[in-house]
């Protein structure tokens, strides 16, 4: 559907964004002010992100095959979104385990790559939504 398109591109162009160019850590600001570097935002464009890329897996835009005409901008939605999720999570919880620890160092080494892969995914899904894979 035409909806999930233009905020699937737009929520993988946000994250990619913060992910490639803004620090993880953030200011203790709870109030919604609409600036990339509050968390409380953040949380809310990766939960959308995750929602979007399951509903760009289950509907892509019409002409495209069912599932793989949008799997590469749905997983960069899923894939962003987990990593804001986590970086709240990780920021707000008290509680440490071994993997989350394990997986926070993976995401740390790797979030500007990730934020590089949205940012494209965003950018050849709005030049060439057509396109299989895309």
């Amino acid at each position: 559907m035409l909806p999930f398109y233009f905020l699937s591109v737009l929520l993988n162009a946000a994250i990619g964004y913060i992910l490639a160019f803004k620090r993880e850590e953030t200011g203790e600001d709870e109030t919604l002010n609409f600036s990339l570097d509050n968390q409380v935002l953040r949380l809310i464009l990766g939960a959308l992100s995750m929602v979007t890329g399951i509903l760009k897996v289950l509907s892509p835009v019409e002409g495209n095959i069912p599932v793989i005409g949008d799997l590469v901008p749905a997983l960069a939605n899923l894939a962003g979104g987990f990593i804001l999720v986590f970086e709240y999570y990780r920021n707000k919880s008290s509680i440490s385990t071994e993997a989350s620890e394990k997986l926070g160092d993976l995401i740390a080494l790797n979030r500007k790559l990730a934020g590089f892969v949205c940012l494209g995914a965003a950018l050849s899904h709005l030049l060439f939504q057509q396109v299989p894979l895309l």
